[in-house]
């Protein structure tokens, strides 16, 4: 059968697997590969996930984390985070493939007719169009390497197919164009406090039978590894000990690329690639030093609070961590992150200025639904009050106008549409749906998605903190300050210093009066780097610094 796609005879192939058990890493994993090669070349990263959604825009984030938002609107992997962070790049939707995108690809193409007349089966078919995929990105992307993470341990169901699309396009570019690295797992049991390469063994023996070799093993542990150990696992899995990682833990994922780069990492992709691409990270280097110190030995401990109905998975604000170690770096302070399940403050309303004693600042962040989000105004209105540095976010923004619209300017009855039911009538909508967004069916894909032009106020507190009069921010919301109530709300005191550049939209809002006091419609955690953190979150840690 004759395929669409076709190799380019130019980018390397870089496969990242994983093995033992799920979460050991292999999204940072990738990312710092890729942080190694990124200073002379252009690496693009596919993200493939064996589920069957189309993307994870669905998932709550307690069941697979923060939903990341791109540029181009597309819902995608927390790891397209690590990603940009690490590799300097701007993702685009069609860098992520699902089992999900898959399965519909080949059914729409069945329904065409392009399979003339064939059976369709899993191989070749839905190899090849995994394959297909792979060639289209590098060509179009003009991709020096390739970096594919395949989601998943290995021996999955889910990602099998996968997997063999990599063993394929192995099979098709030559081994000198591609190289395998397996993400494993060596434990420590607490009876023998013993380095054990067994779970590493067992699991690249079932990635063996798949048909992979791997040229690079990086073994997750709580120390380095022995030489003995690298030694029986590249033995016992037909590899040099020198290719035979050391996963160590670290305190900050960002000390990854610098273990790596410690470990050889360079000299194996050379060795087999034959890319020569030393990694230049002094200003990296120096910013993981700074966390470090400031861990163990910290100039000044700010605290923030963050306020959501998420908190027993951390992971589901995993960005808004990430930027606030971003600014830590910079502002050469520590910050201890405090948790506050707004479901339980919303039942205790009492318990807030326990909860925030001590606080330097406060998060909101975005959210979907009705739980929590009275406790939430319980903090905002405490913030407010008692001029606590405030950062709202998307949800956060909405609430903070909420509160804002029943304590100061005297609409007890304002509420978000969002919680508008059967039972419930919300008699002063501040927050309403945006233009058609009341008649939308269909859940997945269908809010306002991704980079959006903003236009700020001069002289405002947002232009201080920006440095400009126009940004370009990523969005994920249904919802929107309410047109109607904008210059009631405005005359009790609100700065909208924030607007769309083509639209009646309120972006940013902030409090004249306060000495941090803002919110933004926006989510500036997801354009936030090591290298160059989110404004937002910078202005108030700054003002954090400055009261505290």
């Amino acid at each position: 059968m004759k395929t669409e796609y076709t190799y380019n005879g130019k980018t390397k192939f870089i496969v990242v697997t994983g093995g033992v058990i799920s979460g050991l890493g292999k999204g940072v994993a990738a990312a710092s590969i890729g942080a190694l090669l990124s200073n002379r070349l252009k690496v693009i990263p596919v993200k493939c996930d064996g589920y069957l959604n189309t993307d994870p825009g669905t998932m709550n984030p307690t069941e697979h984390g923060e939903v990341y938002v791109l540029d181009d609107g597309g819902e995608v992997d927390m790891d397209f985070g690590h990603y940009e962070r690490f590799l300097n790049v701007v993702a685009r939707s069609d860098w992520s493939l699902t089992m999900g995108k898959v399965f519909k690809l080949i059914l729409e193409k069945e329904r065409r007719g392009d399979f003339l007349g064939h059976t369709v089966q899993f191989i070749p078919h839905v190899t090849n169009v995994i394959k297909e995929h792979f060639y289209e990105v590098a060509n179009s992307e003009n991709a020096d390497v390739l970096l594919i993470e395949i989601g998943g341990t290995v021996g999955d169901l889910e990602n099998q197919f996968f997997i063999e699309a990599a063993r394929q396009l192995s099979h098709d570019v030559g081994s000198e164009n591609c190289m395998f690295v397996h993400l494993t797992y060596v434990p420590i049991p607490s009876g023998v406090k013993e380095q054990k390469s067994k779970p590493t063994q067992m699991s690249v023996r079932e990635l063996n039978e798949r048909g992979i070799y791997p040229d690079i093993i990086i073994a997750r542990c709580e120390e380095f590894l022995k030489p003995h150990i690298k030694e029986k696992i590249g033995l016992f899995c037909n590899l040099p000990a020198s290719h035979v990682i050391s996963g160590v833990d670290v305190k900050h994922v960002y000390e990854c690329p610098l273990v790596y780069d410690k470990e050889g990492i360079p000299e194996i992709l050379l060795k087999k690639l034959r890319i020569y691409a030393p990694p230049k990270l002094d200003r990296w280097s120096s910013l993981v030093d700074t966390m470090n110190r400031n861990d163990t030995n910290p100039r000044k401990v700010l605290t923030v609070a963050i306020g959501g109905k998420y908190t027993r998975l951390e992971d589901s604000y995993a960005s808004i961590v990430e930027s606030l170690n971003h600014v830590s770096a910079h502002l050469d302070v520590h910050v201890d992150i405090r948790w506050i399940d707004t479901e339980k403050l919303e039942q205790n309303p009492e318990e807030v200025e326990k909860d925030l004693q001590g606080v330097d600042a406060v998060i909101i962040p975005g959210g979907f639904g009705t739980r929590g989000i009275e406790g939430k105004i319980v903090l905002i209105q405490y913030v407010r009050e008692h001029k606590i540095p405030f950062l709202g976010i998307c949800y956060g923004m909405q609430l903070a106008v909420v509160e804002f619209a029943r304590h100061v300017c005297g609409m007890k009855d304002a509420g978000t549409m969002e919680t508008e039911s059967p039972t419930h009538h919300v008699k002063d909508p501040v927050i309403a749906y945006l233009p058609g967004q009341d008649k939308i069916k269909e859940m997945g894909a269908s809010m306002r998605l991704g980079g959006h032009d903003v236009l700020i106020t001069k002289d405002s507190l947002a232009e201080k903190v920006y440095g400009a009069t126009e940004i370009r921010e990523r969005f994920r919301h249904r919802y929107e300050v309410n047109p109607k109530y904008v210059e009631q709300l405005e005359k009790g005191g609100i700065l909208f210093s924030g607007k769309a550049k083509n639209e009646d939209i309120m972006q940013i809002m902030e409090l004249p009066d306060h000495p941090f006091f803002m919110a933004c419609q926006f989510h500036p955690e997801l354009k936030s780097s090591l290298l160059k953190p989110a404004p937002l979150f910078l202005g108030l840690l700054k003002a954090a610094d400055e009261r505290a």
